[in-house]
């Protein structure tokens, strides 16, 4: 999510520390930002409905496992307090058995608390009626990996969104053969549940977006993302066990949603390591307009672009148009008509559901993912993200 995107979320100082149970000096750094009391008492209310997401159609069941990265050389841009930056990851792969192994949630109790109070500022999602912890994905936690040499993707979700709302697709792509590893960029994603508090942040972590960010901010945004992949494929590369010995890092692409999609593009300019990259609805240019270098260069491997009619404007066809100007084909653009920007996440899934129990006006789901159908929303995002990557970054190629 793009400055454009950031524009509902506000938060009352006490309802963000109670969500948080947070210390005094946690407190007092959330007190600049206001919201309308109705918010805070909005968080009190009891949730009832439990949604679902979509199951995955590939011929492999899904194990998961959560990695906690440490960059001791680099401190954290948005809190420096912290003293290092930190990435939390979840590896989905294919697994030799799930039996025994439970089914994860989307939101870990934690996360789901912290996101319930956000929600209302998140696109308008509501305030009460949901049960944000009750979600299950269909991996299941713990799962050893089913021996092979697997392909891997990398997947960067949209500013101030978490990775855990891009499940849908990365369970489509992990139950095909790829075994596909999801970031989080703490401070940018909305909340972010880490194994253990530290000094400078909580042991839940929330999004330090409040309100648009500025061309600085969105710089920096852009180029920590950028950072944050390199150390999760540097990691990678150094992972033993089972499951570093399924890795085939000669085949590794990258997708993201939105600023994560800015953040791919780039990333297969910048690292010769990644084969292809999609890039879902992210600008190729700054706030300022300035191109990024993929986009004012070029590049000499694949590069899907994905788009909706919805969110379709001057700034995306600018830089995207820039980017499908330089020769040799590398590049492609595709467009999903009567959708919207979130339909590239698990809202495509869920907004619907929301919309069907009452809890979401018609006109914010078109917003939100436009007035296509959740199961064809969620079968052409599948269908055009697996097909590049299937032929670009194929499974059972040695």
């Amino acid at each position: 999510m793009t400055s454009a995107h950031m524009t509902r979320r506000t938060v009352t100082t006490a309802g963000l520390a109670a969500a948080l149970a947070l210390t005094p000096s946690t407190a007092a750094r959330a007190s600049a930002f206001a919201a309308p009391a109705s918010v805070a008492r909005a968080f009190a209310a009891p949730a009832s409905s439990a949604l679902r997401l979509p199951a995955p159609t590939g011929p492999y069941r899904i194990g998961a496992t959560v990695h906690h990265l440490v960059d001791p050389s680099r401190n954290d841009p948005w809190v420096p307090a912290i003293g290092v930056r930190e990435v939390m990851v979840t590896v989905l792969h294919p697994a030799r058995t799930v039996r025994g192994y439970p089914r994860a949630p989307q939101l870990t109790p934690g996360a789901a608390g912290l996101f319930t109070f956000l929600a209302p500022e998140i696109h308008g999602l509501p305030a009460a009626g949901v049960d944000w912890a009750a979600t299950l994905t269909h991996s299941h936690t713990g799962a050893p990996v089913l021996p092979g040499h697997w392909p891997v993707l990398l997947y960067s979700p949209g500013g101030g969104e978490a990775r855990t709302m891009g499940t849908y697709l990365a369970e489509e792509l992990a139950s095909h053969g790829w075994v596909v590893v999801t970031v989080d960029h703490p401070g940018d994603a909305s909340q972010v549940e880490f194994p253990t508090e530290r000094p400078g942040r909580d042991l839940v972590r929330p999004t330090v977006f409040f309100r648009p960010p500025d061309a600085e901010q969105f710089r920096t945004m852009i180029d920590t993302r950028l950072a944050d992949l390199r150390l999760v494929l540097d990691r990678l590369e150094a992972l033993e066990g089972p499951l570093g010995r399924a890795l085939d890092l000669g085949r590794v692409g990258v997708y993201g949603h939105s600023a994560g999609g800015t953040a791919a593009a780039q990333a297969l300019y910048d690292d010769r390591r990644i084969a292809a990259a999609v890039n879902l609805e992210g600008y190729l240019d700054q706030v300022d307009g300035a191109l990024f270098p993929v986009a004012r260069n070029g590049v000499d491997r694949p590069l899907l672009l994905l788009g909706t009619d919805g969110f379709r404007d001057a700034r995306i066809d600018r830089s995207w148009g820039a980017m499908l100007a330089h020769p040799g084909g590398h590049t492609w653009r595709r467009q999903l008509d009567d959708a919207a920007h979130q339909v590239f996440t698990d809202y495509a899934a869920l907004v619907p559901q929301l919309r069907c129990a009452g809890l979401m006006t018609a006109a914010d789901r078109v917003r939100l993912v436009g007035a296509i159908g959740p199961g064809a929303a969620v079968r052409a995002v599948r269908h055009q993200v697996r097909g590049f990557f299937g032929r670009r970054v194929p499974v059972g190629a040695q």
